[in-house]
């Protein structure tokens, strides 16, 4: 079957549903105006946690930004899409944030994630603005000249929720980022509204879930990188676990996240991908449980419709060990012993191998 001119006529005799059907059986689908597209293929996002460029990693960054990331990247590039989470102000700019710890990082930051294969990164955390509006205004300004897509921050918070959208082997992707974790005493300033720039919160959950349900309308599929969980905790905490079933139910296929800078649990949820915890990243003072780091890897199939379709159909989990700041891929027998013991943490999850 041709699709063109005439596909849209039959689409307005037809209806909607009646083309959809007779474009599916013809392996093409139909978008919001009847325009058929071909059918969507499975594909693959590979998922890392807290990247920075602080202490040697900074010099790592200024000395040579495209290998910065050092041999993860390889990982990274396989997939078809990558999505990290940047936790560090993007400015040279601003007035440090009155807490502990303070990052930033300069504009390169975004060379060093593409060449390293990464497309996508959230900043929905509890570093995203630790250089006040004028870093996060620094860090918008920055993602754009660099052409680089950034989700979770924003100059309100309907920018703030919103997805990026990307085409993906043909299906539509739309990927949100929001955070859990935030200082008591930031929570106001650092919370987007719709009247002030910000971050945005998943403290908000109607919120968070209404952007789900809004991507789902027409996304092929969707997925929420969440900063959440507990530091040096390995298990998903009541707060990870609401949420998680929460935006499951609003229609999120893959829930990702970080934060606690230690591995937690993946697997299905309500037919659904939740990972509650990657760890470190590219992260200066690891060492231990919080050196244990690794790429997860899922395979979507969009084909899959339906409310409780389970589109992600393989989940891959490549453990690494940080050394100097950076993921070093483990192989053998130290990869099997990795992925052995990151398995054994569903012990305190509420997630399964297997759908």
């Amino acid at each position: 079957m041709t699709a063109g001119r005439g596909m849209r006529r039959a689409f307005a005799l037809l209806g909607g549903p009646v083309l959809a059907t007779a474009l599916a059986g013809c392996g093409m689908l139909a978008d919001a105006t009847g325009d058929p597209r071909p059918a969507a293929k499975p594909f693959t996002v590979a998922f890392g946690g807290d990247i920075h460029f602080e202490g040697a990693l900074r010099t790592r960054l200024d000395t040579s930004p495209d290998t910065a990331l050092g041999p993860v990247a390889a990982q990274l590039k396989r997939a078809d899409l990558a999505v990290v989470n940047l936790e560090t102000a993007v400015t040279a700019g601003g007035t440090p944030a009155p807490k502990q710890f303070t990052f930033r990082a300069p504009p390169t930051a975004f060379r060093a994630l593409r060449s390293a294969g990464v497309d996508v990164a959230t900043m929905a955390n509890n570093h995203g603005m630790d250089y006040g509006d004028t870093g996060l205004q620094d860090s918008l300004a920055a993602g754009k000249q660099a052409g680089f897509p950034v989700v979770g921050i924003g100059r309100n918070a309907a920018e703030a929720f919103r997805p990026h959208r990307v085409t993906v082997n043909g299906a539509k992707v739309a990927i949100i980022g929001a955070t859990q974790v935030l200082d008591d005493n930031l929570i106001q300033a650092w919370t987007a509204t719709d009247a002030k720039p910000g971050l945005a919160s998943a403290k908000d959950a109607p919120r968070l879930v209404q952007a789900v349900k809004d991507a789902r309308k027409d996304a092929d599929v969707v997925i929420v990188d969440l900063h959440w969980g507990q530091e040096l905790n390995s298990c998903a905490t009541p707060a990870q676990r609401q949420l998680a079933a929460q935006l499951a139910d609003a229609g999120a296929d893959a829930i990702v996240g970080s934060h606690a800078h230690v591995l937690l649990a993946g697997g299905y949820l309500k037919g659904k991908y939740v990972h509650y915890g990657l760890g470190n990243f590219v992260f200066y003072n690891s060492s231990g449980r919080t050196a244990q780091s690794g790429v997860l890897t899922l395979t979507f199939d969009p084909s899959a419709k339906g409310a409780a379709a389970r589109r992600v159909t393989h989940a891959d989990w490549a453990p690494a060990e940080i050394s100097d700041g950076v993921p070093q891929p483990l192989s053998g027998t130290a990869a099997q012993q990795a992925r052995a013991e990151w398995e054994a943490l569903r012990r305190c999850a509420d997630v399964k191998a297997a759908a």
